[in-house]
């Protein structure tokens, strides 16, 4: 059995924890900063934060297609670079405009960079231990979701200062860039590919039923990521405790890498998302249905469990329904469906609590993470179990 902790496999690794980083320190405290300096209403701060994930939705497919047809190590230091640049337009950003379209704009170069350096890392992951490291990667990211916004409130919470938290997010993005820029990758020939342009080059089709189901995680998640610190501030009094939210968030997506590394190692990738999907559902019941101490820190930790057995096993997923020459789009594509359902998590949690407050944004959550889990139970697991490449 070759080697899984390379010295390749860990720069990657490294790079995808500081991208997702640098875009998470943000993610929860830029209500309150529209809100405080903009003075934005609730539905206009969903439509202003949902245009970075619209980006992103747009730019996905195409950067899958990309990945797969040029140097792949080229196009993720170019996307790498263009990413970070664009902290510098939130310090900028004078006015409401500016800053929804620097907002929006950043979603572009986020949505190539994650597709390139995930499909570099399977590229230098062995083939014997793929299931096992692709689990670990997209475990990355789930850490970066949890850690980073703790971190960000804290600095906040003491420092009241968000152009702080700007320059930290360009400087561990920074970081990030220079990890990837210190990978060796074998040289691989191109192979043209000279068949009709079509949709499968930008999205792997044959897992369509996959990427819905996904889409309902991602949805969950963006309604828990961006307003769990206006609804904890707003609705229980909580301001630091949102911090230890997240870190508790970050625990129990360790403890789901313990726990599911063997049936990741086996190959059973339904098992892992079933048992993740209960998880994270008894998870938002718990957070919106025990508005107390208890219930609140919880749910984090079930939330996080849950999270970290779905995401990797749907990656392996979406990678066992891809040719070895697709991989750039399966992985362009669980994220395109991500990406999707966080957008829409994002616009309708404003929306909603416009109208309902976020009691009722969360009970909505609580809604579609439940036809999410009816659907994984009653079609999705057959759907790839019929449909997954047994190469």
């Amino acid at each position: 059995m070759e080697k899984l902790w390379n010295g390749n496999y860990i720069k990657v690794m490294t790079a995808n924890f500081m991208l997702y980083f640098a875009f998470y320190i943000l993610t929860p405290l830029l209500p309150l900063y529209l809100s405080e300096k903009f003075g934005t209403s609730k539905d206009m701060i969903g439509i202003v934060l949902s245009g970075y994930t619209v980006a992103a939705l747009i730019f996905r497919p195409f950067s899958g297609y990309v990945v797969d047809s040029f140097s792949r190590k080229k196009v993720l230091l170019f996307c790498f670079s263009v990413f970070l640049v664009f902290f510098l337009g939130y310090i900028a950003a004078g006015t409401l405009l500016m800053f929804a379209i620097v907002r929006t704009l950043h979603g572009a170069p986020f949505g190539a960079v994650t597709v390139a350096n995930s499909t570099v890392a399977i590229d230098v992951l062995p083939a014997d231990r793929r299931n096992e490291g692709i689990g670990y990667y997209g475990l990355s990211n789930n850490l970066a979701m949890a850690i980073a916004p703790s971190i960000g409130i804290y600095i906040y919470k003491y420092t009241d200062n968000f152009t702080l938290l700007f320059w930290i997010a360009l400087a561990v993005a920074a970081l990030g860039l220079l990890a990837d820029s210190t990978i060796r990758l074998p040289a691989k020939e191109i192979i043209k590919n000279n068949t009709k342009i079509s949709l499968d080059r930008f999205f792997l089709t044959r897992a369509w039923m996959l990427a819905i189901n996904i889409s309902f995680a991602g949805l969950c998640f963006g309604v828990l990521s961006n307003y769990l610190a206006i609804y904890s501030k707003e609705n229980l009094g909580i301001t630091g405790g949102t911090g230890t939210y997240f870190m508790l968030l970050a625990i129990g997506l360790f403890m789901s890498r313990l726990q599911g590394a063997k049936a990741l190692r086996s190959g059973k990738l339904t098992h892992n998302a079933a048992e993740g999907m209960i998880i994270s559902l008894v998870g938002y019941v718990l957070f919106v249905a025990c508005p107390n101490m208890f219930g609140y820190y919880l749910s984090a930790i079930l939330i996080g469990l849950g999270n970290g057995h779905v995401y990797p096993a749907f990656l392996n997923m979406f990678i066992s329904m891809a040719k070895h020459n697709e991989r750039g789009t399966a992985n362009s594509s669980i994220l395109t469906s991500w990406d999707a359902g966080f957008g829409i998590g994002v616009l309708l949690g404003g929306l909603i609590a416009e109208y309902f407050g976020y009691v009722g944004a969360f009970w909505t959550v609580v809604a579609f993470n439940f036809i999410g889990v009816l659907m994984f139970f009653t079609v999705t697991r057959n759907f790839y179990e019929k449909h997954k490449i047994v190469e």
